[in-house]
C-alpha cells in the first residue's frame, strides 16, 4: 500500500501593481537642448519625468553632480527571484543608470552617449529587510569617443553589495 501526501490548499496573498510613466520620447527631447548635467539636474527636481525603467523598478535619480550621479531603491517582494532574494537584474539596472548617467553628467548639450559594457560583482545579497540602497556612479575617464565609470551599490549602513564599472561611447550629433 502507497501512502499519498496530502498537501492542504494555501490561500494567496493577492498581490499587484500598477505602474505608470511619462512619454519617454519627450524627455529624449528635451535632452538635446540642456547639458547632461542640466537634463539630470531636471529630473531630480521633477521637472522632467525619471525615465519609465525606474518607475518599473521603483527607484530614482536621487542626485547629480559633474561626474557623479547617485539612484536609490527600497527593496520590494517584486524584486525578487525564485530562491527569495533581490534578482541580480535590479543590482545590474541600478549600476548601470549610475554608471552612464555619471557619464551623461559631463556631456554638453547635443552629444549623447550608449553603454557599451558592464562588468559587475556581486558582493553581499538585498532583501526587504536590508532597507534602502545606494547606487553610486563616478566617472573615472572622460575621452572624445569613450568614456570609463564606476559604481557601488551600498545599503544604508554602507555595507558594500555590489560594484561595476562600464564603458561608454560617446556619440557626437
Amino acid at each position: 500500500m502507497t501512502e499519498t501526501a496530502c498537501v492542504p490548499e494555501r490561500e494567496q496573498d493577492e498581490r499587484s501593481r500598477t505602474i505608470e510613466w511619462s512619454d519617454p520620447l519627450s524627455a529624449a527631447q528635451a535632452a538635446r537642448s540642456r547639458s547632461g548635467l542640466e537634463f539630470l539636474q531636471a529630473m531630480v527636481d521633477g521637472e522632467i519625468p525619471q525615465p519609465p525603467v525606474m518607475s518599473t523598478i521603483g527607484g530614482r535619480l536621487e542626485s547629480v553632480s559633474p561626474g557623479t550621479a547617485v539612484f536609490t531603491l527600497t527593496p520590494a517582494e517584486f524584486h525578487y527571484n525564485p530562491i527569495g532574494s533581490v534578482h541580480g537584474g535590479m543590482y545590474c539596472t541600478l549600476l548601470d543608470s549610475a554608471a552612464a548617467c555619471a557619464v551623461h553628467s559631463m556631456l554638453p548639450a547635443g552629444v549623447a552617449y550608449t553603454s557599451l559594457d558592464l562588468s559587475v560583482r556581486f558582493i553581499g545579497a538585498i532583501s526587504v529587510e536590508t532597507g534602502p540602497v545606494r547606487c553610486t556612479g563616478t566617472v573615472t575617464h572622460l575621452g572624445r569617443r569613450t568614456a570609463l565609470a564606476e559604481a557601488k551599490l551600498t545599503s544604508s549602513t554602507g555595507k558594500l553589495l555590489a560594484t561595476a564599472t562600464s564603458n561608454c561611447l560617446i556619440l557626437n550629433a
